[in-house]
């Protein structure tokens, strides 16, 4: 219920979503009846996000949202109603520019169906989710680290985690996400690789000088590790374990 609103403020309380993953112009999956549009203004460096929903057409294709064309891809539990979400995650990963970002949410598969398929508390579900298992108790069950591994080199996962602060786990079989404040949810944060990063290997060093008064102090640093390493002399680190004195 109202997830979208519900992810809202552990969200703001972590600076990448403000400055990394709600940046520039996104789409929002699956994002009626609670879309992260109503939450723009909180997000400064977001400029706009389009729903896509039903009407639109089938969220496993995208059918006629062109490649590469949105900072950001946004999906909050939309992947768990798709026929075939490995083909699903294909194509909002084909639709998200290099360096943009995927951010999804899907029901973690304990907290929310809790042992029982098809789901007791959505008919829709049409799989069951979580971050590993070696065995999982539901036939449909996809492992989150299989299915990332399957989008190839361009797939730079920078989240992949349970939300679960505000879930009560001893609590007996029940739906807690029609509660107010609880989530059931695993997150996961996709950064898409641009071309030279999967040429070079990796994210590495840019190569470019940042302004001289900059260096200055990042030069700095260095000297200071210089001196505090010769006025140690022949001293090893963590060696004087002697009394304190004033």
């Amino acid at each position: 219920m109202r997830e979208c609103s519900k992810s809202i403020e552990r969200r703001l309380s972590d600076s990448n979503y403000i400055r990394k993953y709600f940046v520039g112009s996104g789409i929002d999956i699956g994002g009626k009846p609670d879309p992260l549009a109503l939450y723009t203004e909180l997000f400064p460096l977001m400029d706009s996000v389009r729903v896509w929903d039903w009407e639109d057409g089938d969220a496993q294709f995208m059918a006629g949202v062109d490649d590469q064309s949105f900072d950001f891809v946004f999906a909050s539990h939309c992947l768990e109603h798709l026929v075939d979400p490995r083909e699903g995650l294909r194509n909002w990963m084909r639709i998200v520019k290099p360096g943009g970002h995927l951010i999804i949410n899907v029901p973690d598969e304990d907290m929310y169906e809790q042992g029982i398929f098809p789901s007791t508390f959505n008919r829709d579900h049409k799989w069951t989710f979580t971050i590993f298992k070696s065995r999982s108790w539901s036939d449909r069950s996809i492992n989150l680290a299989e299915l990332v591994a399957g989008l190839g080199e361009a797939a730079d996962v920078r989240k992949l985690e349970m939300i679960d602060a505000a879930y009560r786990h001893q609590l007996p079989r029940f739906d807690q996400t029609l509660s107010p404040v609880a989530e059931a949810a695993i997150e996961l944060v996709i950064r898409r690789r641009p071309a030279e990063e999967i040429a070079a290997g990796g994210r590495l060093p840019t190569g470019k000088q940042p302004d001289p008064s900059l260096r200055l102090h990042f030069n700095q640093y260095r000297a200071d590790q210089a001196t505090l390493r010769a006025a140690n002399g022949d001293a090893p680190p963590f060696t004087n374990d002697g009394e304190l004195k004033a």
